[in-house]
């Protein structure tokens, strides 16, 4: 298989500190499409034989160097070999053109990320585990459920992204001819983009912040305008979406066989959380003793991006090692 040279940062350019408790490279696999995937690795200094592995990735829009970054390097502090990759078309990861997004090829980038661990020398190939956070945590559970290989996977503050295109937040559009007004509107513009040569962009945080924008979207505004979560390749800090690449999450709904997911699920989400109904929704299709819904008191939806006092890592610690272990 022929697969794309991906020129990767090697100086630390994350927005979180380097742990002092890891070792980090970078490291790129292969998807089942031929999109060859760039990811940060997190080793445990010191560590030595098969380990249980990890790989991250999410929120929506984000990148390795953000969230999914904090989470596998706080996990490789705890002793799991973990990877935060950058999803097909996003980051430093390849394919063209570039801004898409699929749950097709994103679901696809989970299995791959298993395949990857399948194959190294210092990891257990039963002892796999994926955490999806945000929009990914909806990938996340969707991988679960196709790859029998993952034996625990976390959503969290989970966003089911086919959901919220087809139906609007809050479920506000969800009729017959709010999605003809907008599948009209989306097939209208890939004319406007085919002529033109190039594709337009939507989504990521509005810039600048109306004085009477929801809390939500102050939330992420907070989190990805300003240094706390800032970062040049998220496509939520600088850019969004192809928005007419993103069409076919009207059309195809992820989580439609979530309930024959056997292996162990932890869906984890703020209590002050926009998305949490998300969760919830999800949560109440599995089935099995080895699910759980954890609501974290007072969090909104980016407590669980970033804030380290308030992500439970010692729940998710003692969660992998249950099921990893």
């Amino acid at each position: 298989m022929m697969n794309e040279q991906l020129t990767l940062t090697q100086e630390w350019d994350k927005t979180f500190p380097k742990s002092e408790k890891v070792n980090h490279s970078k490291v790129t696999f292969h998807n089942c499409y031929g999109i060859t995937l760039a990811a940060d690795m997190y080793v445990p200094k010191g560590a030595a034989g098969q380990l249980p592995a990890i790989a991250v990735c999410g929120p929506f829009g984000a990148v390795k160097e953000q969230a999914a970054g904090l989470y596998a390097q706080t996990m490789a502090e705890r002793g799991f070999l973990t990877i935060a990759f950058d999803p097909s078309y996003t980051g430093e990861s390849g394919g063209t053109p570039r801004y898409m997004a699929s749950p097709d090829i994103n679901t696809e980038d989970f299995m791959a990320a298993v395949d990857f661990f399948s194959v190294q020398d210092n990891v257990d190939p039963e002892k796999i585990g994926i955490i999806g956070i945000c929009g990914w945590g909806g990938m996340a559970l969707n991988a679960a459920a196709l790859d029998t290989r993952i034996k625990a996977t976390v959503a969290s503050t989970m966003y089911d992204m086919t959901r919220v295109n087809a139906n609007g937040y809050f479920d506000s559009e969800d009729s017959e001819e709010a999605r003809y007004e907008k599948r009209k509107a989306l097939c209208a513009q890939r004319i406007v983009d085919y002529k033109s040569g190039t594709y337009a962009l939507g989504g990521g945080v509005v810039d600048p912040l109306p004085e009477d924008a929801p809390f939500f979207v102050k939330d992420y505004y907070d989190y990805y305008k300003t240094n706390r979560g800032y970062h040049p390749r998220s496509l939520n800090s600088n850019g969004g979406w192809n928005v007419t690449g993103c069409q076919s999450f009207m059309n195809m709904p992820i989580l439609q066989y979530s309930q024959e997911i056997r292996n162990a699920v932890l869906i984890i989400h703020g209590e002050k959380a926009h998305s949490c109904y998300f969760s919830r929704d999800a949560f109440a299709k599995l089935t099995g003793d080895n699910k759980e819904l954890l609501i974290i008191p007072g969090a909104v939806h980016t407590d669980l991006y970033d804030q380290v006092d308030v992500i439970p890592f010692d729940k998710l610690e003692a969660f992998f090692n249950e099921y990893l272990n």
